[in-house]
C-alpha cells in the first residue's frame, strides 16, 4: 500500500526545526543533505551563504511514518510563514502520547484549539508551531491498537 510522509519547506531553518522536532518525537535523522553536498553546476551555482542550509532532512517518526523537510533557496522566494497551510496530523497511541506531543511540539507556539475531549469523542488539539508549522494531534479511544 502507499505510504503518505509530509515534506515540508523552510525559509533557512529547517536544522533547527528539525533538532526541535527530534527532541520531542525521539529518534535519530535518516538522511541530512546540504545543499553543498550536491554535485555543482555551473547554470546554477549554490550561493556560498546557503551551502550549509538543508537540501534534504528525514527524521523516521512512528513505525512508517518519515517527516521530511528542506530549506527553500532564496533565489527561489520566501514561504509566507503566516499563512494557511497544509496541516500535519497526528494520530496518537494514547491519550498520555497526544498530550506529550501537543504539550510538546506547541512550546513557543500558538495554539488554536487546546488539547482536549473533541465533539466526535476523541482527544483532539490544534496549533502553530515555533516555525510557523500548523499541527493537528489525536487520540480516538475507539481505534486504539489500529494503526
Amino acid at each position: 500500500m502507499a505510504q503518505i510522509n509530509p515534506y515540508i519547506h523552510f525559509n533557512g531553518n529547517a536544522e533547527e526545526a528539525f533538532t526541535f522536532y527530534k527532541s520531542v518525537f525521539g529518534g535519530e535523522f535518516a538522511m541530512i543533505v546540504r545543499f553543498k553536498d550536491m554535485p555543482s553546476d555551473p547554470e546554477r551555482p549554490i550561493d556560498q551563504s546557503e551551502a550549509d542550509k538543508i537540501m534534504h532532512i528525514a527524521l523516521p517518526i512512528g513505525k512508517h511514518d518519515i517527516l521530511m523537510a528542506s530549506d527553500t533557496p532564496l533565489a527561489m522566494g520566501k514561504h509566507s510563514e503566516t499563512e494557511t497551510r497544509s496541516k500535519i496530523s497526528i494520530s496518537a497511541e494514547s491519550k498520555e502520547e497526544a498530550y506529550q506531543l501537543f504539550n510538546g511540539l506547541s512550546q513557543n507556539g500558538k495554539i488554536e484549539i487546546p488539547m482536549d475531549e473533541s465533539p466526535w469523542g476523541s482527544y483532539f488539539g490544534m496549533f502553530r508551531d515555533q516555525y510557523g508549522i500548523e499541527w493537528m494531534v489525536d487520540f480516538d479511544p475507539k481505534y486504539k491498537g489500529q494503526a
